[in-house]
């Protein structure tokens, strides 16, 4: 594990679905606080910040507001990048957002999409072909409008290496402690899940 925190950055929009941002910001956070538990002053192994076109609030779906931690312009560069769903339609139409999301995707070790996230990730040209997965409901959709995509039915998650894409929601959650166990190891990442009392599926 590296000493120094890895930079996870978790893109927020105008109805972002909340759980698309709160799942994977809850398990990279999460994993950072049972870390030092074991190992007092040690540093984190993730630092997580929420990342938007400007500092104003962003509403997501129903209503839920968040401060984001930086624009595009004063974020960190990340080493993980995170690009939650929900109503995508705006956030991908956005040239700003589309420019940083491929400019992050391309420094980033890692760039992964939760939900309709990976219509985001196929507007801005990072996800361009190969497998991917979506939100059941969006499968078809996805299907249509990048056709070079070989969209994958009735995973949890698509792991392609350096991308990644997840079903909807939930299935965040499960992506993203996949990802700590890539990470930082399988310990970190089962010691994470128990303390979210969540149902890990350790399968896609």
């Amino acid at each position: 594990m590296s000493k120094q925190p890895l930079q996870v950055a978790i893109l927020v929009f105008d109805d972002v679905e909340a759980l698309d941002l709160g799942g994977p910001y809850e398990v990279f956070t999460t994993a950072s606080r049972m870390h030092q538990r074991q190992h007092p002053g040690a540093p984190a192994p993730f630092a997580v910040q929420c990342v938007a076109r400007s500092l104003a609030p962003v509403r997501a779906r129903a209503g839920l507001r968040v401060l984001p931690d930086a624009d595009f312009v004063s974020a960190t560069a990340p080493d993980v990048l995170i690009v939650p769903g929900g109503v995508v339609d705006a956030a991908a139409a956005c040239p700003a957002t589309r420019a940083w999301v491929a400019q992050a995707a391309g420094r980033a070790q890692i760039t992964a999409s939760v939900c309709t996230g990976a219509f985001i990730l196929a507007a801005a040209g990072v996800l361009t072909e190969g497998p991917a997965t979506t939100h059941w409901e969006d499968i078809a959709d996805l299907r249509a409008q990048f056709p070079a995509l070989e969209v994958q039915e009735n995973v949890r998650w698509v792991d392609r290496g350096a991308l990644v894409t997840s079903a909807g929601i939930s299935a965040g959650i499960d992506m993203s402690l996949h990802l700590v166990t890539r990470l930082a190891g399988a310990a970190l990442s089962q010691r994470t899940a128990r303390q979210m009392d969540t149902p890990w599926n350790t399968a896609p």
